[in-house]
């Protein structure tokens, strides 16, 4: 399956600048399948090491981590020749080995031509950085993310629907009726299905739900298992699985601001915010803060103690919440009270993974809110969520009369077009938004 993160491994290979890379990402985002399908495709050979298949490894970073050292060894352990600029080098799982993690310093260093690529799905909470030193400012970083709407749609062959999409885009037209009604329905198995490459791979071979919710609760629950592996407390561990398995009720509210009371009756800050900070470094939720005033940097101006939390993957999140993809394809009544939060989350989703940081706005007194706030060719720009096609609101009117956007954007079931300063895009092509549009 195509994922967008090829196109930046073929211009990192080519980087004069290059360095070791580290790849990192939630547990079956793809990241082990996307290194190795570069690999084949753009080296004479791959020489691959999992510290989780193969624990002897470990032993070998033990002895000694210079590249001179290494090199010969390693070349032995794969029985492969490794050469400089034609064999991609993949230590897989690698937040298994922080010595191998710490070579990496040694590597940009000493044998800067060694192509190098690294991978973790818990970088961020299972290595100690207090007893083995991270090689800050001597590798190039990126996270993955599960597919995003574009990946998914190419991966069900609708290469020439995505063309279109973007043309439509671009050009501010609207999609023809038919296509149109086509692509809210692909956007609607999305939402059932989610990004995960396994998830989406089922679908492909079989068609049948039940066989991706399986695919599905697997994948939570290796989550909940990592928990339990990467935390020394018992009571963190519950902390943390509380607060994983309330997001779907936080977004079911109306107002979908991260309330500690639902995680348990009287609950504090002080007592779950680690919980929050280790499902965000283990890439299974992301978090964004309301800005008091739209002025740049946003950073400068979010508070603290007013955010919203979202799951990573919308498969995962109609999961956690039961929902049977009929349920999803029709919008039933009964998820009234979960569209908005639903959509916003895949909304987030889209935009997390077009590299955006996004951030959201309330007036003090609570009464009006606009979703998102990113910037785009340098100016602060406001999206509006919106799960159907009725668009009225006074969240976005009052938000232009303060603050003069140059453009507003309202993401909703209707057709691209432009009224009032106001750029509609459909909900399936909120993946064609970027910071450089």
């Amino acid at each position: 399956m195509y994922r967008k993160v090829y196109d930046y491994l073929k211009k990192w290979k080519d980087d004069k600048y290059r360095k070791p890379l580290i790849i990192q990402g939630a547990r079956q985002v793809g990241k082990t399948y996307s290194i190795l399908e570069f690999g084949k495709e753009s080296y004479d050979n791959v020489a691959y090491f999992n510290f989780q298949t193969n624990a002897a490894l470990s032993s070998t970073f033990a002895e000694n981590i210079s590249p001179s050292y290494l090199i010969p060894i390693l070349s032995h352990i794969c029985g492969q020749t490794i050469t400089k600029g034609h064999t991609l080098i993949v230590f897989d799982e690698v937040q298994l080995c922080e010595r191998a993690l710490t070579s990496l310093k040694y590597f940009c260093e000493e044998a800067p031509d060694y192509h190098i690529i690294a991978a973790g799905s818990l970088l961020g909470v299972a290595v100690n950085r207090e007893k083995y030193a991270f090689p800050v400012g001597k590798v190039d970083r990126l996270t993955m993310h599960p597919m995003d709407m574009e990946e998914f749609l190419i991966a069900l062959g609708e290469s020439d629907l995505v063309g279109l999409i973007h043309k439509c885009y671009e050009n501010n037209s609207p999609m023809p009726a038919a296509l149109h009604e086509t692509a809210l329905k692909l956007y609607r198995q999305y939402l059932a299905i989610g990004g995960m490459p396994e998830a989406v791979a089922r679908f492909l071979d079989t068609q049948d739900y039940i066989q991706i919710r399986h695919v599905l609760e697997t994948i939570q629950m290796d989550y909940l298992d990592d928990m339990s592996k990467y935390q020394e407390s018992s009571n963190e561990i519950k902390k943390t699985r509380l607060t994983y398995g309330t997001i779907s009720v936080q977004l079911s509210k109306k107002n979908t601001r991260f309330q500690y009371k639902i995680i348990k009756t009287g609950a504090r800050a002080a007592e779950f915010e680690n919980a929050i900070e280790w499902l965000i470094s283990a890439g299974l939720i992301s978090r964004i803060y309301r800005v008091k005033q739209i002025m740049k940097p946003l950073e400068n101006y979010k508070d603290i103690d007013d955010f919203k939390v979202f799951l990573s993957d919308m498969g995962l999140l109609c999961a956690q919440k039961g929902l049977r993809a009929e349920d999803v394809f029709y919008m039933e009544d009964e998820l009234t009270d979960f569209k908005g939060g639903m959509t916003e989350n895949y909304v987030n989703i889209q935009l997390t993974c077009a590299g955006f940081k996004p951030f959201f706005w309330r007036n003090d007194n609570g009464t009006k809110e606009v979703d998102f706030i990113v910037p785009i060719q340098g100016k602060l720009i406001p999206i509006e969520v919106k799960s159907g096609d009725n668009v009225g609101s006074s969240s976005l009117t009052e938000y232009a009369k303060l603050f003069s956007p140059a453009l507003s954007i309202r993401v909703s079931a209707r057709n691209f077009g432009f009224e009032n300063n106001i750029r509609s895009v459909p909900l399936y092509a909120v993946f064609c938004i970027t910071e450089m549009d």
